[in-house]
């Protein structure tokens, strides 16, 4: 049974060999020129103005924290509705359950201002 996983040891080991020899390559045999323009940030080709480095609102990442836990609660409804028909009754009231905690969730990132982008 565990001999059915070398193939997959295997390939595994094999892209962790060829990813750290190609760090380490690049690193041990890559030029190393520092100059003060290679130092500067670089965007679409413009100059940079202004410091490279922002601070950022909390409530960015919050927003995308939540949407990216809704997002994939979502996804949930999609093998759900595809096979709808078979699963009878017990799986429409178990979905429902599921909607309204996440639809509860929802309502309570809403009330305490967690949407709210300032």
């Amino acid at each position: 049974m565990l001999s059915d996983y070398i193939p997959i040891l295997i390939i595994f080991l094999l892209a962790t060999g060829i990813g750290l020899f190609v760090v380490v390559g690049g690193h041990l045999l890559g030029p190393r020129r520092p100059t003060k323009v290679k130092g500067q940030p670089y965007e679409s080709g413009m100059i940079p103005y202004g410091p490279g480095t922002r601070r950022v609102s909390i409530r960015y990442y919050v927003i995308a924290m939540l949407f990216i836990i809704f997002d994939i609660e979502l996804i949930f409804l999609l093998p759900w509705a595809i096979v709808f028909r078979q699963l009878g009754l017990f799986a429409l009231i178990e979905m429902f359950i599921f909607l309204i905690v996440l639809i509860v969730g929802y309502i309570y990132a809403w009330k305490k201002g967690a949407l709210e982008w300032d």
